[in-house]
């Protein structure tokens, strides 16, 4: 095991595939010269050169588009957005190519293809830069989506992604960047559609991803002072969506709490608690409640902005709302 920043553990992964898979390659605003806008791709252009580290313009459509056709002719390509935000430009490659076109063509193109960058609040950058795309991505059939938390599953999710003959939304935050943890030496691969208890317990059960794991750990740690015990299962992928663990954990604490950043309105929050409602609807002994983000765009005043997104203490009040029944 190695201590590893979040940042590190990606840049790890795509230079371990970039070595294994020449067909691999780099496409994205400031990945070169720059080193990365949050230096995830930091020293990548002096190993690997220009053409498989490629800076583009500010034209999400089209080196999104450029891309998928790189994808369907038997290239590798990793597309950084500067943000996730940016991807709205580029909505409709996404959408109506990279999604549809292994059905569309029957099966005579794949579509091998990572896109990634800072998905979420960052920290006062406004309500055009602090969106959290999970549901939007969730959404659409024919991509994966997957959110890791932690710096092992980072590095272990992007390898597994890039090696994935689908096109996957790999969804990063700036506030983990900095983020240290252990990750394995040698080859590490986390499987897409496998989601991890993180905290045993028996009182509650949480279900969270991404940037939210630390904040329903930190309520989980207070609430154990309490003698009440969380299970915490961090869910990692959200398409496809893995919830026999938390069916599972429920089974046993009959209690389900489900915490996302993003708007409570059609979240992916929403999708898991119809499931558990219907799936566990005979071991439940209370309704699944949710912790969100406050429904409406993000104020850029920070005292705001941080009463905008779920914390400790508001993961703290979920769980006891939901003991409350």
């Amino acid at each position: 095991m190695r201590k590893l920043r979040y940042r590190e553990a990606l840049r790890e992964a795509i230079a371990e595939e970039m070595e294994r898979d020449p067909n691999v390659f780099l496409m994205g605003e400031e990945v070169g010269y720059y080193q990365g806008a949050y230096k995830v791709t930091e020293g990548l252009l002096e190993r690997f050169g220009a053409e498989r580290v490629v800076d583009a313009p500010i034209a999400e459509s089209g080196f999104a588009g450029l891309g998928i056709g790189a994808a369907m002719v038997g290239l590798r390509p990793i597309i950084e957005f500067m943000t996730w935000n940016f991807s709205a430009v580029a909505f409709d490659q996404i959408l109506n190519n990279a999604a549809k076109v292994r059905q569309m063509s029957g099966g005579q193109f794949t579509c091998p293809i990572v896109f990634r960058g800072p998905n979420g609040v960052a920290r006062q950058t406004g309500a055009q830069h602090s969106q959290s795309f999970d549901a939007i991505y969730a959404y659409i059939p024919g991509v994966k989506v997957v959110a890791p938390a932690t710096p092992a599953d980072a590095k272990g999710l992007l390898k597994s992604a890039i090696r994935d003959e689908n096109p996957v939304i790999f969804l990063e935050d700036e506030r983990l960047y900095g983020v240290t943890g252990e990750v394995p030496d040698g080859e590490h691969l986390v499987p897409i559609g496998v989601s991890n208890l993180v905290r045993q317990g028996a009182t509650a059960t949480v279900v969270t991803w991404g940037k939210m794991l630390p904040a329903v750990l930190a309520a989980a740690e207070t609430l154990g002072r309490e003698g009440v015990e969380c299970a915490v299962i961090d869910l990692r992928s959200l398409r496809p969506l893995d919830l026999a663990p938390v069916y599972a954990s429920v089974a046993e604490t009959g209690r389900a709490l489900v915490v996302q950043e993003g708007w409570p309105y059609g979240g992916v929050g929403a999708e898991v608690v119809d499931r558990l409602q219907r799936e566990c609807f005979a071991q439940l002994r209370a309704p699944v409640l949710r912790v969100t983000g406050r429904d409406a765009s993000m104020p850029y005043n920070k005292h705001l902005e941080d009463l905008s997104i779920p914390s400790a203490e508001t993961v703290v009040r979920g769980v006891r709302a939901v003991l409350a029944y």
